[in-house]
């Protein structure tokens, strides 16, 4: 059975997005995946539609062909509109059940004054989102580091990490879990870091996978950051549970996108890309 049956791949035609889905695709559970290419034709005031629509017709066919792929086994979707908006409401039309976005990797300030599409879909996509950084050279998955919170939501991470890792020949799965500070063993010598990472192994088994556990303490995006550079990790899973009230869903996260979040950081500095496993919407908190 497919981990992801329906990929939409928002591709500006620059980075490693392409490199990336053909990755994803060599991985078993991922080969039977729809694939649908979508390329947003921004508002261009006077200019003729029409042309621009050729010719995003033209650069998506190309990337179909550079791909390998046949026309007949990809969705291709021309829209118009504003890319980050658009891009949302294609994955809800599509139910799609992965993003994958290239992103410049922009921090801070910077994505909000540069309207980051990648980073306005990472923060308020309630689906999973892969983000792959222009910068970053796309290696064949096989090491794969998720971080381990004990929550729901990165129960969901854990699995959708095990259900990536366990078909490919030789792929190898890292949980890290970072406590803010050092924790102070129980009389029997362990620590809440301690069982959060066992439950995670025992459930990590349950998939069939066989999970190296690490605690490390210190700032949690900067460590995951750290841990994914030490094990050379080709792919990083995170999860981010979305606190803000229902009334406030639609609204971005001002702090969150000015860089104080987790996920946030993790997207502008991790040497991998990163794939963010949201908080299903309807989950009693």
């Amino acid at each position: 059975m497919s981990v992801f049956r329906n990929l939409l791949i928002a591709d500006s035609g620059q980075g490693h997005v392409e490199e990336m889905v053909r990755m994803l695709r060599d991985i078993p559970p991922c080969r039977q995946a729809r694939l649908n290419l979508l390329h947003v034709i921004t508002e261009q005031g006077g200019l003729d539609l029409e042309s621009h629509r050729q010719r995003a017709e033209e650069l998506v066919k190309a990337a179909v062909d550079r791909l390998g792929l046949a026309s007949a086994d990809v969705n291709i979707l021309v829209r118009e509109g504003d890319t980050k908006l658009t891009v949302l409401k294609v994955a809800e039309e599509l139910d799609a059940d992965l993003i994958v976005m290239g992103s410049r990797g922009l921090g801070r300030l910077q994505s909000i004054l540069s309207n980051s599409a990648s980073q306005y879909v990472f923060q308020l996509s309630t689906r999973p989102m892969l983000l792959v950084r222009d910068d970053l050279y796309v290696r064949a998955i096989n090491r794969v580091l998720v971080a381990i919170d004990g929550t729901g939501v990165g129960d969901d991470a854990l699995r959708l990490a095990c259900e990536l890792v366990r078909d490919i020949p030789g792929g190898r799965l890292t949980g890290v879990h970072v406590s803010r500070q050092d924790l102070v063993p129980s009389r029997g010598g362990r620590t809440p870091a301690d069982e959060v990472l066992d439950k995670a192994v025992h459930r990590a088994r349950g998939f069939g996978v066989e999970m190296k556990p690490l605690h490390r303490t210190g700032d949690i995006a900067r460590t995951v950051c750290a841990t994914a550079e030490e094990i050379q990790a080709d792919l990083v899973v995170i999860a981010s549970q979305d606190r803000r009230p229902l009334v406030a869903k639609g609204l971005v996260d001002l702090d969150r996108l000015l860089g104080s979040s987790v996920s946030d950081y993790i997207r502008v500095h991790a040497p991998a890309p990163v794939l963010l496993v949201r908080e299903p919407e309807g989950r009693s908190r």
